[in-house]
Formats: structure tokens, sequence, C-alpha cells
């Protein structure tokens, strides 16, 4: 009854701070105050001031505002016009057409930037008015793009992984080794679903490209060097061995800073709002994270965590049914918050189920930002919805019902993952035997 009690006041304070508009981050810590003040005879000052120091002093959080910075720098470079250059004429003979180029933009862009949202803007504004002009169908252009940007959270360097990482005490790079095949498969999906349409589909008949030789489609390829070469030194940096998940990033933003300079994009006002806008979201997680430490060491005083897990382990569910549970769950927080506070507000609870469960957090981590991938597309907070009601000008419901098909997809994901989990586990357990 007592724990009842508990969970009762923490989602009263909970819902009343983040429903009165203050940020997740203090109505994180306003929450742990209540849960302290309440629950415990512990000071809470002392306890809180404690726990915010101890998380915002991780070795390990240095990586996250390194690579934030880095895709801030490319996003405001040339890159989306020199990658649809490049992939245009190679993409454009496959069952779908240009329509790939939002995927497999956004894939590579992925693996420089680790943000969705970031993922997005620099593919969206490059491949909708191009894809446009061709007289591509519009929902199949928006729906992809959308669903596609939200690779940005799985593909290494993802900010998501690092988050969740930092959040339950596991290898960074090892999440991000978990994060690749999964991520790729995601991606090949989508392509598939496009191919499937294209061939299906009454209303595709966009402008034919014109034929282009192989001299010219290598010629074309040239733009895609540096951006293939900055992924080859961050990402085989980590897979190699040879540098850390912070050393890598530190390493991201020189080869970024450097692409910039030789495409002539670098001056000081792109760098200073390359590095404002990275403070900016630096500061934001940072904050969510620390509220989220203090919930967690608030929620362990009350022995909440450890009573939802016995009370679980009691149900008796099976492996399959605590996911069901969770995958539900998730869905419906991802409609209110967004993928990061969705995962730091809840792993103090949902971490014992877990382990208590049996499940690897490795692969639960993927599993995990394969759902809240889902919230990027789902109203009415859906955040890709917005960026793309910006770029577009079509109504929100528009653009909801053009990303379904993407958020079906992701569903589907999640039970290959349940099905077939060596697609996650394969590449960190074969990295850990390798170098470093």
């Amino acid at each position: 009854m007592t724990e009842v009690y508990a969970i009762t006041i923490f989602l009263f304070v909970l819902f009343l701070l983040l429903g009165t508009g203050v940020w997740v981050g203090l109505a994180l810590m306003g929450v742990a105050w209540v849960g302290m003040e309440l629950f415990t005879t512990r000071p809470v000052g002392d306890a809180m001031l404690t726990t915010i120091w101890a998380s915002s002093s991780s070795w390990t959080l240095t990586a996250l505002p390194l690579f934030i910075w880095m895709g801030e720098i490319l996003f405001r470079t040339r890159l989306s016009e020199d990658m649809f250059r490049g992939l245009s004429p190679w993409l454009a003979r496959l069952p779908g057409g240009l329509v790939h180029t939002n995927i497999v933009g956004c894939t590579v862009f992925a693996a420089v930037s680790g943000s969705s949202a970031a993922t997005l803007t620099t593919v969206g504004k490059m491949s909708i008015p191009e894809l446009r002009a061709r007289e591509y169908p519009e929902r199949v252009v928006i729906g992809t793009l959308a669903g596609a940007a939200t690779l940005g959270l799985m593909i290494p360097p993802s900010l998501a992984l690092i988050v969740y990482g930092v959040t339950v005490n596991e290898s960074i790079t090892q999440l991000f080794f978990a994060g690749v095949l999964p991520g790729l498969c995601l991606a090949l999906m989508f392509m598939g679903y496009v191919a499937i349409y294209s061939k299906l589909s009454s209303g595709w008949n966009p402008k034919q490209e014109t034929g282009m030789s192989l001299a010219d489609k290598l010629s074309n390829s040239r733009y895609l060097i540096p951006v293939l070469l900055l992924i080859f030194v961050v990402i085989g940096s980590m897979y190699g061995g040879y540098a850390t998940a912070t050393e890598a990033a530190a390493i991201g933003v020189i080869g970024a800073l450097v692409l910039a300079a030789s495409q002539g994009s670098l001056n000081w006002g792109t760098f200073t709002e390359s590095l404002m806008g990275a403070t900016r979201t630096s500061a934001m997680i940072a904050l969510i994270l620390a509220g989220a430490a203090f919930l967690k060491l608030a929620m362990g005083f009350t022995g909440l965590p450890r009573a939802l897990a016995e009370g679980v382990a009691a149900m008796e569910l099976s492996r399959f049914e605590l996911l069901m549970v969770l995958l539900v769950f998730y869905i419906i927080l991802g409609m209110f918050l967004d993928g990061i506070s969705s995962v730091v507000l809840t792993m103090a609870v949902v971490e014992p189920m877990v382990r208590e469960a049996g499940i690897d957090l490795i692969w639960f981590g993927i599993f995990v930002v394969v759902v809240v991938e889902m919230a990027q597309i789902t109203p009415p907070i859906g955040f890709n919805l917005f960026v793309l009601q910006g770029m577009t000008h079509h109504e929100m419901g528009y653009i909801t019902r053009a990303a379904l098909p993407m958020f079906l997809i992701m569903v589907l994901m999640c039970f290959i993952l349940i099905w077939v989990p060596e697609l996650a586990l394969w590449l960190p357990e074969t990295m850990r035997g390798g170098p470093g």
C-alpha cells in the first residue's frame, strides 16, 4: 500500500510540474525533492548537490557535447547538397527512384550527427525541393523523411545511446557497436517499403531521370568522399579500439571543422553559432540527466523501484510479455515526451525490472531506442512532425498520416529484435574480443 501511495505522489507531482510548463530536468528534481521530503529522513539539499555534481562530472558524458557540436558544425556546411549530388545518380534506377536519397542521406548523416532533428533538417532542406521538382508523391517524400531521420537516434554516434549508457552505467562504445546492424536493417526496411509502394501505387509517376554514364556517376561520387572519410575516422577509431567514444568525438569535431573550412563554410559567425547551438542542447540534456540522477536516488531511498520489480516478478510475466508491456508503455509515453526524456525518466524503475528478467542491458538499449524513435513521429508531441510542418507547411494530420507506415515498420523492427537478438548483440560480442 505504501508503494501505491508513493507512486501516486510521484506521478501527481510530475504531471503537475510538466503540465505547468516547467522544464523536464527541473520537474524531475522537483519530484525527487518531494519524494525525499515525504519518504526519507536524509537531508535533501546535501543529497541533491552530491548527486547532481556526480552526474555532471562523468567522463563518459563528455562525449555528448562533442558529438552535438560536430553535428552543429556539419549542419552549417554544404554537406546536404553534396550528398544529393553524390547519391542521386546511383539511386535513380532503383525501384522508388530518388526517394531513396531521403533514407540513404539520413543514414549517412546520422553516422556523423547523432541527432534526429539535425538529420531531418539537413537532409530535408536538400531533398524536399528536389523531389517535389521531379513530382514524386508528396506523402511518400514526407513520410520517408520523417521515419528515416529517426535513424539519428540509432546509428552511432547516437545521443540517445550515450544518454542511455550513462543512465544505466553501460559501455557507450558497446552500445554504439550494438546500434549499427539494427540501424542499417531499419534503413533497408524503409527502402523496401518505398520499392514496394512504387510498384503498387497508381499515383507513382515521377519525371524520369536522364541517363548518366558510369564515368559521370563516379565523378559525382567524389562529393561523398569528405563525409564518408569523416565517418570512417570517427566510427572506425572506436571500432578498431584506437579511441574511446569521447576521444572519437573530439576527432569528429576537428574533422568537421576541417570539412567546413575546406568547403568555405567556416567563418567566425558559423563557428560561434555552432558552438552556442551545441551548448544549448548539451545544457538541456545535462539538466535532464542531473534531474534523473536525483530522482533515481530518491526512488532508491523509497524502495519503489525494487518493490515494482518484485511486483512484476510476482506477476510471473514471460520475457516476451514484459517487453510487450514496456513497448506499449514507451509508445504512450512517447506521445508526450521526447525520446531522451522518456529514457532518463523511466530507467530508475525499468532497469531493475529488466535486470530481474535477465534481459541484456545492451540489447535492451537498442530496443528502447527503436521505441523512442517512434516518439519522434507520434502526435501530439512528435518533434520530427513539428520540424516537417515548419519545412512543408502541411497540416499536422497530413504529416502524421504520411509517417504512419514508418511507425509500423519500427514496430515490426521491435519484434525482429526480439526474435533475432543477435542482430544487436553479435557486433558488440565480436568487437569485445577484438583490438582494445
